[in-house]
């Protein structure tokens, strides 16, 4: 049979030809034969006894076995399924005798024995596909959807599969720069975090594409001191993609994903979003290519800094003690130490990490963080600012004023802002007289400018 013909076009080609194969003559017979069999692609015996009506294929045959439950039986297992708050089929089912007897009993329902027989019968499974079209109308459930290629090739990792990490093993997340609102197109930090080491980079994405984020990780994998092992990201679609999946798995990069909405899956690389990149930027909203720059500019200074300059806790054992858990942390160390004790790291790079050392001064970093704080906070609020010049050996004023402790950081001018904005968010109704200041005694000399965003 010829599987090109549709079913209707075979059966209004059978009822036209029968009529004219019924009145033909012998050779016209013959000849209406040769012409359908070529046309439907029968044998020629199974031609003749189709036109003869001997074979009736117009009607469309069911398959497969009879069906056992009818439009009643449906109907009388929907009134239940809404009498038992639509429960699904495995409740269900050794809830129907009791539900039909209760109802029967208060005169809700009447029904004949042979249905209550056969609804009594029902599978678990049979139940649900008799609900299927009311409970898809009735709830508006959407059918869970695949998950996609890149999602399938990116195992997940939670925060208890991190016991036998090693040192390369690194969580990536991305800060946006956005403000108050997440339209339009703003800068973002991509950050990485070793979870043995606490060793943090980051570096500035003009924009969320997939095929920078790829590009920005090759360059910050050419940075680290240590060979990148692995890769563990959120659920964001500018890391569960092919594009980061091709880059990994052509490196050997391993790339896992932590749980949607989940973020003590990464743990160590959240805190570094607030302890790094949110207490040197800030909440503003940083825009185009020139505030970029400025961050990298940034970070260059920062990732020193922070790496050999700023020891930071690591946790070694937590257990409950009723309603308290107690913690216990190792003694703090910095990321470049950390390293340094570490028995998979090469005594090459070693070495090398102990060249650098040397060579850095801390407050000539810290003095290049902060002209650039200064000029990205005058970024964010709209001035058109020149990229400051770099300053390499006058620190006088900067020696100055540490010296006499009168150094004000950023984070200490935003804790005296968010005091004040908590403040008169709380007595904004009351006397605002009675609204406590930030002192004001001795006041700060030109310093890291206030960041404007959210506390």
């Amino acid at each position: 049979m010829n599987m090109l013909m549709s079913a209707p076009a075979r059966r209004e080609i059978i009822e036209a030809l029968r009529q004219r194969y019924a009145a033909a003559t012998r050779d016209e017979k013959s000849r209406i034969l040769s012409e359908f069999t070529a046309v439907s692609g029968l044998h020629r015996k199974s031609a003749i006894r189709v036109l003869n009506a001997e074979i009736d294929l117009t009607k469309q045959k069911r398959r497969g076995r009879p069906r056992l439950y009818d439009q009643a039986v449906q109907q009388a297992l929907i009134s239940l399924w809404e009498a038992s708050d639509r429960i699904c089929g495995k409740r269900l089912k050794p809830l129907l005798p009791v539900l039909l007897a209760a109802l029967e009993r208060h005169g809700h329902i009447a029904m004949d024995s042979e249905i209550k027989d056969r609804l009594l019968a029902l599978s678990p499974a049979t139940i649900d596909r008799l609900l299927a079209s009311t409970r898809a109308v009735a709830c508006g459930r959407r059918k869970r959807r695949a998950p996609s290629g890149p999602r399938r090739k990116m195992p997940l990792r939670t925060f208890a599969e991190w016991g036998e990490a090693r040192v390369g093993e690194m969580e990536m997340d991305l800060v946006a720069h956005c403000g108050t609102t997440n339209a339009g197109s703003y800068v973002s930090t991509l950050v990485l975090t070793d979870v043995i080491s606490g060793w943090t980079e980051c570096a500035p994405i003009v924009v969320r594409s997939r095929e920078l984020v790829a590009e920005t990780v090759e360059r910050l994998r050419q940075s680290l001191p240590f060979p990148l092992v692995s890769l563990d990201t959120d659920n964001g679609t500018e890391f569960v993609n092919e594009v980061l999946v091709d880059y990994c798995t052509k490196r050997g990069i391993g790339l896992t994903r932590s749980r949607p909405y989940l973020k003590n899956d990464q743990a160590w690389v959240e805190q570094k979003n607030g302890s790094v990149v949110r207490r040197m930027v800030g909440y503003a909203r940083l825009e185009g290519i020139g505030a970029a720059r400025a961050l990298s500019r940034l970070y260059t200074s920062a990732r020193l800094f922070v790496n050999f300059f700023q020891p930071s806790f690591k946790l070694a054992a937590k257990h409950r003690d009723g309603s308290r858990i107690v913690k216990r942390y190792h003694a703090p160390a910095t990321p470049t130490a950390r390293l340094m004790e570490s028995s998979t790291i090469t005594d090459e790079i070693k070495a090398r990490l102990r060249d650098t050392a040397e060579k850095l001064d801390p407050l000539a970093l810290l003095d290049e963080i902060r002209a650039m704080q200064h000029h990205l906070a005058a970024l964010a609020k709209g001035e058109r600012m020149h990229t400051p010049a770099e300053r390499n050996t006058d620190l006088a004023e900067f020696l100055a004023r540490f010296c006499n402790g009168q150094l004000r950081t950023l984070q200490r001018r935003l804790a005296d802002w968010r005091l004040a904005a908590s403040h008169r968010l709380v007595f904004r109704d009351l006397n605002l007289e009675s609204v406590p200041e930030p002192e004001k005694e001795n006041p700060p000399p030109p310093g890291p400018p206030e960041v404007e965003g959210r506390g």
